[in-house]
């Protein structure tokens, strides 16, 4: 019998309430735990609040915070185009049209080069160090990073006494603590100090220990970053001291260490800001709180985001191991909790690197300790950065996504300046890389760098928030955005010589190349250019005609997307990367930017476009599994939306495999997973975290064709779950219970109303025909399906022999606010 109730609160079961075969003293709470201290970076347990974030080392002896403020970057308000920047771009044009792509790679290195900057540094403030003396020969040592309530822990012993240490970053005083405990009185004696790898002066003032800094120089540009790092220590009992730039408790019943950092920066050209000052604000009137409130206020803040979404496929016994013994043995054991601790841990980071009015996080979020990153831990709009907010929106974190779309905000307006200067055209554009002051110029060389795109990709978060929130008044507030990135692709597009096709020209398919054993990408008219171009003018037409905005452009956008060149079939059966069939079976190139219209795009679809979807698996099938760390998350992402779980589990399984650490026979090369659980590209990249838990979403629910489909890609691993809180395009909240391959019980909250359409697996088994039908009423009601229809019936039934599995659709029509509950037989 199917129950549906309105305004029905479902409680979510627990860990101990679902019979996964637990034994006794099993832990499910969601921890990274390890038994030794972290001997390096890849070792150390990540905290954050948004803008401070710190690596924990938690050596008994002599602890490490390895210390990180978001706005501490080399460099200064700047802007890398001159006059020279485009001179070569129409020599470029001609030079492609004609075929001597050759030519046109040799002249684009020659002339098309920064002749100032290719962006800034990312860098880290210093570090934190607490001496422990005697501590050196520790017993019954744990550490561990609760990702359910944001808190590292450090326990251990030293002569009968039993010491601890909290540390966090705290989201409600802007601040990180540490909080020193034992279980005896007068237990608590050590030093603090700090330094820095910055140019400054650390001195005593006001009280405090500080490090006064400024960033470092680079590529021209004078470091203008100044920056306070300011730390005080308070204890109960015994003594406190302050001097020779050393903190000093000795035989304290307890102590808490506060660190607060804070910049001058305002904006990307703004710099006017007090460090000092406000740092010390934060500082002064965290140590006038309680402790425990602080904390209890810490996790309260960080349980909003995170409680949203619980995951469980099970708990066993594998938890009692520390976290990278669990990672070594992933591959050949059974650890299904591993698989969910790893998907939570993405959120986890999301939700401690990008809050609202801060920062995005960059290609290592905010945790960076070398003055000169690999990639200058800069923003690298490829897809690195997108990658970064793919959970944010069907993981329940939407607000999240703030930072990201306040940055394209800045882009829109530093983008105009590169598109006159370098293309001469309205409008705004960036490229492959941006930072902290915004630069929108190519950086690197062209091989890379020469690819206009960055802001259109970037651009297509602002209507996925907008699928998922039907926020009216964030699409009119973006929608200049949308607009100006649209009039700069509409100056520049040529007609190429062949097929009279609209198409970019000079671009690249991000880090490619297309000439056997040459080095040459630049490129006109590629594929995923074209997808990107008619997503973003499909989705600014369908933006304009929401809000009642510029009927006249909006014939001139359907006009253009008319003349774009189409998604091609190459001679290999496979998806062409290129205008041209320039595509070899052999390249395994980590991007595969072609697919794009496949993931995180909707243009390739079993049911509408059977055939380019055949063609992107028999692309991706040549490109192969092994990869970078983030190129395996994206193609997690690809195998769901395959609806291949199986194969989707399968590059999981490859992502967590361990990279580095102390356990013998572990590979220390390759693409994988550190022993702190942090993506290894190598060197570690926070995209490969981001994508990879994207994709454990897309294998549970996916809602990009026009349908909310349950459990698309479920693999044999996966019999017995459930997931709550998704979030679905349409508004819709979604929990889902199986038990052997069934759904046994959803519930549905739609928050915007509306025709759900539910699409079920066939082998899913959810009572036919007795879910009521709201036929005539459109999937989605903010959606429109581009691209051809085919029939639904005819393509899965072709397509099934190939592996995609069979399903129904049905129609639930729905009011906002209100929950749908089915319990099903």
């Amino acid at each position: 019998m199917i129950m549906i109730r309105k305004l029905f609160v479902l409680l979510s079961l627990s860990y101990s309430a679902l019979a996964f075969g637990q034994v006794k003293k099993i832990d499910g709470t969601l921890k990274l735990w390890y038994n030794r201290p972290a001997e390096n970076w890849n070792e150390a347990l990540p905290i954050g609040n948004g803008r401070l974030g710190a690596m924990v080392f938690g050596d008994p002896a002599k602890e490490q915070l390895q210390l990180n403020e978001e706005t501490i970057w080399s460099g200064g308000p700047n802007s890398n185009i001159t006059s020279e920047s485009g001179a070569a771009i129409p020599e470029l044009r001609k030079l492609l049209f004609e075929g001597k792509f050759e030519e046109a790679q040799a002249i684009a290195d020659v002339k098309i080069f920064p002749k100032k900057n290719s962006g800034m540094i990312y860098q880290p403030a210093g570090n934190l160090f607490l001496k422990f003396d005697g501590h050196e020969k520790a017993t019954n040592y744990y550490r561990d990073l609760n990702i359910e309530k944001a808190v590292a822990t450090v326990t251990y012993e030293v002569d009968g006494v039993k010491y601890k240490r909290e540390i966090f970053s705290s989201f409600s005083d802007q601040v990180m603590m540490v909080r020193l405990t034992a279980n005896k009185p007068g237990k608590i004696s050590f030093s603090a100090t700090m330094d820095s790898p910055q140019n400054g002066v650390l001195k005593i003032e006001n009280g405090k220990l500080v490090f006064s800094g400024l960033t470092s120089d680079h590529e021209g540009e004078k470091g203008q970053i100044k920056f306070d790092s300011q730390v005080k220590a308070v204890a109960e009992g015994g003594k406190v001291a302050l001097q020779n730039n050393t903190w000093t408790v000795k035989n304290a019943n307890s102590a808490t260490v506060y660190v607060s950092i804070a910049t001058n920066f305002k904006n990307y050209h703004d710099i006017s800001g007090n460090a000092g000052a406000k740092a010390a604000s934060f500082l002064d009137k965290a140590v006038q709180k309680n402790y425990a409130t602080a904390l209890a206020a810490h996790i309260k803040f960080y349980q909003q985001y995170f409680n949203r979404v619980k995951f469980n496929i099970g708990v066993n016994e594998a938890v009692n191991k520390p976290t990278d013994q669990r990672i070594a043995e992933f591959a050949t054991g059974n650890d299904p909790h591993l698989t969910a601790l790893y998907f939570q841990f993405g959120r986890y980071l999301l939700i401690s690197s990008s809050q609202p009015g801060n920062q995005p996080p960059t290609l290592q979020g905010i945790w960076n300790d070398k003055m000169l990153a690999s990639w200058d831990s800069k923003y690298t709009i490829n897809i690195n950065t997108e990658m970064n907010y793919w959970p944010a929106e069907v993981t329940n974190l939407s607000e999240l996504h703030d930072p990201l779309f306040k940055m394209l905000k800045d882009l829109s307006v530093t983008g105009k300046e590169t598109a006159k200067v370098m293309y001469g055209a309205k409008g705004w554009v960036t490229h492959h890389n941006t930072d902290l002051w915004r630069i929108t110029g190519p950086v690197d060389r062209p091989y890379a760098g020469l690819w206009p795109m960055g802001g259109n990709w970037l651009s297509q978060h602002l209507w996925d928030h907008y699928m998922f929130t039907g926020d009216q008044k964030f699409l009119k507030e973006y929608y200049p955005v949308l607009k100006g990135a649209c009039e700069f692709y509409l100056d520049v597009l040529q007609e190429e010589p062949t097929h009279k096709w609209l198409v970019v020209s000079p671009s690249n398919s991000p880090e490619n190349t297309y000439v056997p054993g040459k080095r040459v990408s630049i490129a006109a008219g590629t594929t995923m250019d074209n997808q990107l171009l008619f997503d973003l003018f499909t989705k600014t037409s369908k933006a304009a005609e929401i809000l009642n905005f510029d009927p006249d452009f909006r014939k001139v956008l359907k006009t253009t997307i008319a003349r774009l060149a189409p998604m091609q079939i190459g001679k290999n059966s496979q998806l062409q990367e290129w205008m041209h069939d320039s595509d070899r079976p052999d390249d395994k190139h980590r991007h595969v930017s072609h697919l794009y219209g496949l993931y995180p795009g909707n243009q390739i679809s079993p049911s509408r476009t059977p055939e380019l979807f055949d063609a992107a698996r028999t692309s991706l099938t040549y490109r192969g599994d092994p990869a970078t760390g983030w190129s395996m998350g994206w193609k997690v992402n690809f195998w769901a939306r395959f609806l291949d779980g199986n194969h989707a589990y399968k590059l999981i399984t490859d992502q967590l495999k361990l990279v580095g650490g102390r356990i013998e026979g572990v590979s220390t090369t390759g693409g994988g997973t550190y022993p702190n659980l942090f993506d290894a590209h190598p060197p570690f990249q926070i995209d490969g975290n981001f994508g990879c838990t994207a994709g454990i979403a897309e294998m549970l629910l996916q809602s990009h064709d026009g349908v909310v489909h349950l459990l698309p890609a479920l693999p044999d691993n996966w019999p017995t779950g459930q997931i709550t809180g998704l979030v679905a395009r349409g508004g819709y909240v979604v929990d889902i219970t199986w038990d052997n391959n069934q759904i046994t019980q959803l519930k549905i909250k739609s928050k915007l109303g509306g025709n759900c359409r539910l699409r079920i697996n066939d082998n899913m088994k959810f009572n036919a025909g007795k879910i009521p039908t709201a036929k005539g009423i459109n999937a989605n009601p903010f959606y429109e399906t581009p691209q051809v229809k085919a029939p639904l019936i005819s393509a899965l039934a072709k397509l099934n022999p190939v592996g995609v599995a069979a399903s129904k659709d049905y129609d639930l029509k729905t009011e906002a606010g209100k929950e749908y509950i089915f319990k099903l037989n």
